[in-house]
């Protein structure tokens, strides 16, 4: 890579525009990024879940440390945009040698998740915030400005009465956004009309997951949403054909 990480970092920020979202079909390996950058994308992400699997590991923290941190780094070899890692709930390191590491490997972004990949549990907000008022402080020690996309599970673990979810992802975003965050990730929220109540209670950039129950990209644009992930989904579906192929394989057919 021949920009600074500092120039990455910035460049990656910019591109988050509520309305005109950034998006980001996830990547695993070296391959599947430098097939992102040719699709014209002009970041790259990557999903703790895709790259887990790729390495022969379960999701939630399953990767040792050493190993996702690794796959990042092969990924900000082979391309030229900025790159952003998923990194569960950051694999309990402090944040100093979190940020530290993730900079080693290349990276000038993070998702950083409010559930205990152990047990699913969501952590309290207050716990939460402190980790990324840690990390966007050791950010600045470092002099690269990460973009932190702090995702809240409130709606993924289906966390207490489905009539208070919305306030409790509400006020937690809130709260990471005041410790240093970027980005807020409500992972899983997907009907429009609690996602614009979302997008104008929180006013920072909203990322959304793209998946089957999600509103389509235009209208997510429609809502302000900044940034569209697709997470697992593409590794999963390239797992799927790859089944598909070899099974034809098996069968003595010939490949296309």
């Amino acid at each position: 890579m021949t920009s600074s990480p500092a120039l990455r970092a910035a460049t990656l920020r910019a591109l988050h525009h509520p309305g005109d979202p950034l998006v980001l079909p996830n990547a695993w390996d070296a391959g599947s990024a430098r097939a992102v950058v040719e699709a014209g994308f002009p970041a790259v992400a990557t999903a703790s879940a895709a790259v887990s699997r790729s390495l022969g590991y379960a999701d939630g923290e399953g990767t040792p440390v050493g190993e996702m941190l690794a796959a990042v780094s092969r990924i900000t070899r082979a391309v030229e945009v900025p790159v952003t890692a998923d990194l569960e709930r950051g694999y309990r390191l402090p944040p100093a040698e979190l940020v530290q590491r993730l900079l080693d490997a290349g990276a000038v972004g993070l998702n950083l998740e409010d559930s205990d990949p152990t047990d699913g549990c969501l952590v309290d907000p207050g716990a939460q915030a402190e980790l990324l008022a840690g990390v966007r402080a050791a950010a600045e020690v470092a002099g690269v400005p990460i973009v932190i996309n702090a995702r809240t599970d409130v709606f993924l673990r289906a966390y207490g009465e489905s009539a208070g979810r919305l306030d409790e992802s509400i006020r937690r975003a809130r709260r990471y956004l005041a410790a240093g965050a970027d980005c807020v990730y409500p992972i899983m929220l997907a009907d429009p009309a609690e996602l614009r109540i979302f997008i104008e209670a929180v006013a920072a950039p909203v990322n959304v997951l793209a998946h089957p129950a999600a509103p389509a990209q235009a209208e997510l644009a429609a809502l302000g949403v900044a940034r569209i992930s697709y997470g697992p989904a593409l590794y999963a579906a390239t797992y799927a054909h790859t089944a598909e192929l070899l099974a034809s394989v098996a069968a003595g057919d010939r490949l296309a």
